[in-house]
């Protein structure tokens, strides 16, 4: 390669985004006329909500579509103050909250606003594929706390704590988790939260995207409410892409530390300036509008879990806790490795798992490998019933094949 062709030391640190590749395969499959159902993507396959479309298009017609604050318009901000407020009784105001276009770039903002080279990210596995590719491309180092299926896939406090260095600038805690589902108790943050004090020089970052989409009773609860004595070194992240089934809309928040969302907003002034003005619109409607919706989506969502959860209890070599939220189920395939696919596959690692399975049965996951947690995958089970249903059924033979 020309050395005009050279990519920086930064990105050459970084890997691709796997979800997004067994997406854009399974379009490429189906393209070429192969019978593919992809459970890939983290996306909902519900519309975005009536009310909130028609926000938008009131805020284009009252010609809203002009740059706004960098990191948010007063109307959106007041709206997150009272969603916090409202849902997870927190207290901030607009100055400590961030508008970001997309999830995304909360994390990247806050990464390049506070890591140095030498600094360290604790991340439980399985993990999000994104968190330490970012924290790579500042410059920094991912550390691996391992939460895997034998503890329901929930970090354990002597295991944070044994992560914990010197070194480390950020914590991240992700529920309901993407990729594996497992939600945190309040008792369980609270678990986490006293090992957290006890290291005054760190700071959290708590992911809650998937906050609203929980099953079974399950009471989300998220770290600043539980343990208040972390509330100033605590970036709480969400947005309104999962539960509002606006992913194309681009528009994550968070709240944290006055000096810490002034530094996103400068990281933010150099770099992609506001979110869309049209989206920022949408989402104060989403925010404050109505939310009765979301019961009855999480109701179809639990009957999907429900569904695959039972394929996957009988496909032979595979394990798999029940999720709490989200809409993903982490299957450990740890019983199909060393053996055949009845396509002749040797399947020496959940690499060669999922691409056997989309060979031969046309079903498109994504291997654990991406999510730091080998051997498994992830599958999605956002997408129409009788698709999930007829994936539950090509697993199942997949795997009775591999077993025999």
């Amino acid at each position: 390669m020309s050395d005009i062709a050279r990519v920086s030391e930064a990105l050459s640190r970084v890997q691709p985004s796997a979800t997004i590749a067994v997406s854009q395969k399974a379009r490429e499959l189906k393209a070429a006329g192969r019978d593919v159902i992809g459970l890939g993507a983290g996306e909902p396959d519900f519309d975005t909500p009536d009310h909130v479309k028609a926000a938008a298009i009131d805020a284009i017609k009252a010609g809203d579509t002009k740059y706004t604050n960098v990191d948010g318009t007063p109307a959106l901000k007041e709206a997150i103050c009272a969603k916090f407020k409202r849902d997870n009784a927190l207290e901030y105001t607009p100055a400590q909250i961030n508008v970001s276009p997309g999830g995304k770039p909360v994390i990247y903002n806050a990464f390049a606003a506070t890591l140095n080279p030498g600094d360290e990210v604790v991340i439980p596995t399985p993990y999000w594929v994104s968190y330490p590719e970012m924290a790579r491309l500042v410059g920094a180092e991912a550390v691996f706390a391992e939460a895997g299926v034998a503890d329901s896939f929930k970090l354990k406090p002597e295991t944070l704590d044994r992560a914990i260095t010197a070194k480390t600038r950020w914590v991240i805690l992700n529920s309901p988790s993407n990729p594996t589902g497992a939600a945190y108790t309040a008792g369980e943050l609270k678990a986490l939260g006293e090992v957290l004090e006890r290291h005054p020089h760190v700071l959290i970052l708590t992911d809650d995207m998937y906050e609203h989409i929980v099953y079974d009773d399950f009471r989300f609860a998220t770290i600043a409410e539980v343990c208040p004595n972390l509330y100033d070194r605590t970036l709480t992240m969400n947005g309104v892409s999962k539960a509002y089934a606006m992913t194309g809309w681009r528009i994550g928040y968070a709240a944290g530390p006055q000096w810490l969302i002034k530094a996103m907003a400068k990281v933010m002034s150099q770099t992609t300036s506001n979110p869309c003005s049209i989206s920022q619109a949408a989402s104060v409607a989403a925010l404050n509008g109505d939310h009765t919706f979301l019961a009855a989506r999480n109701a179809a969502f639990k009957v999907r879990r429900d569904a695959m959860m039972e394929k996957i209890n009988a496909a032979p070599g595979l394990t798999a806790p029940v999720p709490e939220g989200a809409f993903y189920i982490f299957a450990d395939c740890a019983g199909l490795i060393g053996r055949t696919s009845g396509g002749g596959e040797t399947l020496n690692t959940d690499l060669d798992v999922c691409a056997a399975l989309l060979e031969e049965e046309g079903v498109a996951v994504v291997p654990g490998t991406a999510f730091g947690a080998a051997p498994g995958f992830r599958l999605s089970y956002a997408t129409d019933d009788a698709a999930l249903e007829e994936a539950g059924k090509r697993i199942v033979r997949f795997c009775e094949a591999v077993v025999g």
